[in-house]
C-alpha cells in the first residue's frame, strides 16, 4: 500500500493517507489510532476466560453500520491516541503482562500494515485475535496470514438491500462469504488449550436485529451449508439501539422473546457448533468506556 491508493478494505477507494491524516472512509491516517487497550471480559467464554483478553480498540472503521455499540469511535470518532507502531507493540506487552489470555484487535482492518509491523517488532506468545465485521478482501487477509491465529468476525447481512440501508455496503454479503472462507482456511478448525481457551481457529459471529430474522435464518442457513467443519458459530442477542438506530426503525428496540427463540430454534435444528448469548445480554452496561485506558 502506498500512501496515495490505499486499497486495503472492500471500499478500495485508492484514498491519499498519511501517517496522520487519511482522507477516505475510514477518515484514519495509517498510523493505529486506538481508544482503549485493557483486559475485557464481554466475548464468548473461550476468548474471554477468566483473566479477560487483551481488546484494544481501534478507532475509525471502514464498514459504517447506524447501529454500532461502539459509534462514538467507529463513526464519531470521538477518542483515540495516534501510536506508532512501537508505541503498539509496548501496548501488547503490556496488556500481555495483566494476564490476558489473547491480543483480541478490535475494528483493525484499516491499521494492517502498522499492526504487521508492531507484530515483527515482538509477537506476542498469547494468540492475536483479528476481531472485526466480516467485511474484508481476501487480499488484507493474506497478508495477515501466519500472524493471526484468532479470527472472529461478523457474518452480519444475506441481504443485500439491508446491508446498503443500515451499513452502505450493498456488497457486504458476498465480500463476507469469501472472507469467512479465506479465514477458516487460514485457521483450520478450532484447537483448545488445556484451559478450554481458544488459541486457534475461526468463530463467526451473527447478531440478531430486531425485525430482521429472514436477515438471521438466511445468514446461519448459508453458514450451515458452507463454513468447514471446525469453524463455531456465535449468535449474539446484545443487540441494544446505539449510533442512529432510532432513525431506522425497528432498530430503536431490543430484539423479542418471539425473536430470539425464533433464531435459536433456528440454529439447533441445523445443528450448528457454536454458542448463542442469553437475550438478558442486552445491555449498554456491557460497553467498555473509551477513555484511552492502557493506551496513555
Amino acid at each position: 500500500m502506498t500512501e496515495e491508493s490505499c486499497m486495503l478494505c472492500p471500499r478500495r477507494c485508492g484514498a491519499r493517507r498519511s501517517p496522520a491524516v487519511g482522507s477516505g472512509r475510514c477518515k484514519m491516517g495509517t498510523d493505529p489510532v486506538v481508544a482503549r487497550a485493557a483486559l475485557h471480559f464481554w466475548e464468548e467464554p473461550v476468548i474471554s476466560g477468566t483473566r479477560g483478553s487483551g481488546a484494544v480498540f481501534f478507532t475509525g472503521c471502514a464498514l459504517g453500520c447506524v447501529y454500532c455499540q461502539n459509534y462514538c469511535i467507529s463513526a464519531e470518532q470521538k477518542a483515540g491516541r495516534r501510536v506508532s507502531p512501537k508505541e503498539l507493540s509496548e501496548i501488547f506487552r503490556r496488556l500481555e503482562e495483566q494476564g490476558a489470555h489473547n491480543i483480541n484487535l478490535v475494528t483493525p482492518t484499516h491499521f494492517v500494515p502498522a499492526i504487521l509491523e508492531a507484530l515483527e517488532i515482538r509477537k506476542p506468545s498469547v494468540p492475536v485475535v483479528y476481531n472485526c465485521g466480516g467485511y474484508e478482501t481476501t487480499e488484507t487477509l493474506r497478508m495477515l496470514e501466519g500472524h493471526v491465529d484468532i479470527y472472529l468476525p461478523d457474518f452480519k447481512y444475506m441481504e443485500p438491500e439491508l446491508a446498503g440501508q443500515l451499513s452502505g455496503a450493498p456488497d457486504y454479503p458476498e465480500i463476507a462469504k469469501a472472507a469467512v472462507l479465506e479465514m477458516a482456511r487460514q485457521t483450520g478448525p478450532a484447537g483448545y488449550d488445556e484451559e478450554g481457551m481458544l488459541v486457534r481457529g475461526t468463530v463467526v459471529r451473527h447478531l440478531i436485529l430486531p425485525g430482521h430474522t429472514r436477515n438471521s435464518i438466511a445468514v446461519l442457513d448459508w453458514l450451515a451449508e458452507n463454513l468447514p467443519d471446525g469453524v463455531p458459530v456465535s449468535v449474539m442477542a446484545q443487540y441494544v439501539p446505539c449510533g442512529r438506530a432510532e432513525d431506522f426503525p425497528p432498530l430503536g428496540r431490543r430484539i423479542t422473546k418471539r425473536e430470539y427463540e425464533k433464531i435459536q430454534s433456528h440454529l439447533f435444528e441445523l445443528g450448528l457448533d457454536g454458542y448463542i448469548q442469553e437475550r438478558e445480554s442486552a445491555s449498554k452496561a456491557y460497553i467498555p468506556p473509551f477513555d484511552l485506558s492502557g493506551v496513555s
